[in-house]
C-alpha cells in the first residue's frame, strides 16, 4: 500500500466502496438521443424568489421541449441558512405555477426517482467515496491550516498586492509529504480536504455558454475546499458529483455562477466526469432612478412569488409574462397563436437575453388581463372567491352569500371575440364589483360637464316610467333612443355631431346618465346586463336615489 493510500484510509477509515460502485447503480439514463436532463437545486431557505421560479421554468421548458427530464434536488449542506419547511414552501410554490418536477422532490412530502437521495445532506457517504479516491490518487489532500494561519496568508497577499486565495506558495499544506499529512491525521488534528489544483492562472479556458455565447476566463489554480472539517462537502464539489451521478446534461442557473465555472469544469475533469453544458440566466432587473438593478428580496415586494399570490395574479398570467422575458419571440408567437398551449411554443435558449430583462408591472398587467379575459365565468368566480377568502374577508362575505349573483357579475361581457379586460388580478375585483352590492355602493353622481342636472333628472324620470327588465341589449337601447326626442336629445350620434347646438345631447349621453345613476361609474361592462343582474327592485331604488339627489 502506498503512502497516499494509507493517508486516504486514515482519513476515511469507514469508506470501503469505490466510485465504480456508484457508476454502476446510477447508470446513464435511457432517454432518446438529444434529450436534456435539467434540474433545480435550491437551498431550503423557505422563500420562493421570482428568479428561482423563472429559472425553474427555463429548466423545465428546456427538458420538455427535448423530450428530456426535469428534476428537483435540495442543496442543504449549509445548515445555517436552512429554514424549517423551506423546501416544502418552494415546492408548493412551483406546483402552484405548474412547474412540477418529474423526479426528485416533486411535491411536499413526495419523492420520486431512482437517482437519489435527492437531498445533499443524505449523500455524505457518496461524497466521501469520491474524495477518498482523489486523495489516493494525489489529487486532493488534508489541509490543517488554522484561521489565524489563513488570515496571516491573506495579509501577506494584500501586502504584496497579490490575489487572495489558497494557491501556489500560499497553499501551505500542499507542500506536506504524504507521511507528514498521515502523522497529523493520526494525531487527531482537525482538517479540511482540498483539491490539488492542476491549473494555472496564466492559462485560459473557453466554454460555450448556451445563453451568453463563448466565454473565456483564467483557469482555476486555487486549491478549493472539497470537504469541510465536519465532513460536509462544499457546494462546488457536491454539485459536480450530484450532477454527474444524476446524469444532468444541462446546468441552467443564475449568471452569478459564471465566476465559478473554471472551478467546476476543473472538478469534472479531475473526477473523470464528462461536464454538463452550462447556460447562465441573466437576472430579472428593475429600473430605479434611471439605473437598472437586480430585483431585491429586501427592497422589492415583487421579488417574492408570494406577492403575486397576495395580489391575486393567476399563476398562468405570471408564467405567461415570464415567457415574454425568457424568449424574444414568444410575444409574436402568442399573437399568432392566441389559443395554443404554451407547450406548443418552440422554446430555444439562444433566444434568451444575455443581459437581463426589466420587470415591467404594466406589461404583467396587460398580459394578465388577456389571460383572465379568456377564462370562463365559473373559473373567475371560483378564483376570486378563493382569493377573497384569504385576502379580502369583507368582500368574500358579499360574494359568498349568493354565488350565482357573484357569477353573474363576472359573466357580463365575458367571452366572444372581444371580451372586456377589466381585471388584471383578483385584487382588482373588490373595486370592480363594488357597485353591485348596496353596502359598497356610494351613490356618487358626477355628470359630464355638458349635461345639466335638470336634464339628467328628466332622463332618469322618463326612463323609470318605461323601464322593462326583460329587454335585451338591442331593445334596451332602442327604448332610450325612442325617449330622446321628447327630452331634447338626439337619437343618433352622427346626426347630433352635425348639429350639436340643436340638442341637449345624444342617446349615448342618456345611457351614460343611466349608467352613473345605477353604478356610479362612467365606464362599466354592458349596462343592460348589469341592470338585468341587479334586478328590478335594486335598479328602481337607485334611479329614485339619483333623482332625489339631482
Amino acid at each position: 500500500m502506498t503512502a497516499r493510500e494509507k493517508l486516504a484510509d486514515a482519513m476515511f477509515p469507514d469508506v470501503a466502496l469505490t466510485p465504480e460502485h456508484f457508476e454502476n447503480i446510477y447508470p446513464p439514463r435511457q432517454l432518446k438521443e438529444g434529450a436534456r436532463v435539467t434540474r433545480l437545486a435550491p437551498s431550503p431557505t423557505g422563500y420562493l424568489h421570482l428568479g428561482v421560479l423563472y429559472s425553474a421554468m427555463v429548466n423545465k421548458l428546456t427538458a420538455d421541449t427535448s423530450g428530456g427530464l426535469f428534476y428537483f434536488r435540495l442543496e442543504d449542506t449549509d445548515s445555517k441558512r436552512e429554514v424549517e419547511g423551506g423546501a416544502e414552501d418552494i415546492l408548493r410554490g412551483l406546483n402552484a405555477y405548474g412547474i412540477t418536477p418529474e423526479e426528485g422532490f416533486v411535491a411536499p412530502g413526495e419523492v420520486r426517482g431512482g437517482y437519489g437521495p435527492y437531498r445533499q445532506s443524505e449523500r455524505a457517504a457518496i461524497y466521501h467515496v469520491y474524495v477518498k479516491s482523489l486523495v489516493a490518487q494525489g489529487l486532493a489532500y488534508p489541509c490543517f491550516c488554522t484561521e489565524e494561519e489563513r488570515q496571516a496568508a491573506r495579509e501577506r497577499q494584500e501586502a504584496a498586492k497579490a490575489r487572495t486565495g489558497y494557491y501556489g506558495e500560499y497553499a501551505l499544506c500542499r507542500r506536506l509529504t504524504d507521511e507528514e499529512a498521515l502523522a497529523r491525521v493520526e494525531a487527531g488534528e482537525s482538517y479540511v480536504v482540498r483539491l490539488r489544483s492542476p491549473g494555472s492562472e496564466e492559462r485560459r479556458i473557453r466554454f460555450d455558454d448556451l445563453i451568453k455565447g463563448t466565454i473565456e476566463m483564467p483557469e482555476n489554480d486555487e486549491d478549493i475546499v472539497l470537504l469541510k472539517s465536519d465532513g460536509i462537502p462544499t457546494y462546488h464539489f457536491a454539485h459536480a458529483v450530484d450532477d454527474h451521478l444524476m446524469r444532468t446534461t444541462h446546468v441552467l442557473r443564475g449568471d452569478e455562477w459564471i465566476a465559478s465555472v473554471p472551478k467546476h469544469l476543473q472538478l469534472f475533469r479531475v473526477l473523470g466526469f464528462k461536464p454538463p453544458k452550462y447556460g447562465h440566466i441573466s437576472p430579472i432587473m428593475k429600473e430605479e432612478g434611471g439605473n437598472k438593478r437586480k430585483l431585491s428580496k429586501r427592497k422589492d415586494p415583487e421579488a417574492a412569488v408570494h406577492y403575486f399570490v397576495q395580489q391575486g395574479y393567476p399563476a398562468d398570467s405570471v408564467i405567461e409574462y415570464l415567457m415574454t422575458i425568457a424568449s424574444s419571440d414568444f410575444e409574436d408567437w402568442r399573437r399568432r397563436n392566441p389559443a395554443e398551449p404554451r407547450g406548443a411554443f418552440p422554446f430555444n435558449l439562444k433566444k434568451m437575453s444575455a443581459s437581463g430583462a426589466l420587470f415591467d408591472p404594466d406589461k404583467l398587467n396587460d398580459v394578465s388581463k388577456t389571460v383572465i379575459s379568456r377564462m370562463d365565468a365559473d373559473e373567475v368566480t371560483d378564483a376570486v372567491i378563493a382569493w377573497a377568502a384569504e385576502y379580502a374577508p369583507d368582500f368574500h362575505r358579499l360574494l359568498a352569500r349568493d354565488r350565482e349573483y357573484a357569477r353573474g357579475i363576472f359573466a357580463i361581457d365575458r367571452g366572444g371575440s372581444k371580451p372586456r379586460k377589466d381585471l388584471a388580478k383578483w385584487a382588482d375585483a373588490p373595486d370592480f364589483a363594488a357597485y353591485f352590492f348596496d353596502e359598497a355602493f356610494d351613490g356618487a353622481l358626477c355628470l359630464p360637464e355638458h349635461i345639466a342636472p335638470a336634464d339628467a333628472k328628466a332622463v332618469l324620470a322618463a326612463y323609470r316610467g318605461v323601464y322593462d327588465p326583460a329587454q335585451d341589449r338591442q331593445a334596451w337601447f332602442q327604448t332610450i333612443k325612442d325617449l330622446a326626442p321628447s327630452l331634447g336629445f338626439c337619437p343618433e350620434v352622427k346626426e347630433y355631431k352635425k348639429d350639436p347646438d340643436g340638442y341637449k345631447g345624444h342617446a349615448g349621453d342618456m345611457s351614460t346618465i343611466l349608467r352613473l345613476a345605477v353604478t356610479g361609474r362612467a365606464n362599466t361592462p354592458d349596462l343592460c346586463g348589469i341592470m338585468r343582474l341587479m334586478g328590478k327592485e335594486r335598479v328602481l331604488a337607485r334611479l329614485d336615489r339619483a333623482i332625489a339627489r339631482l
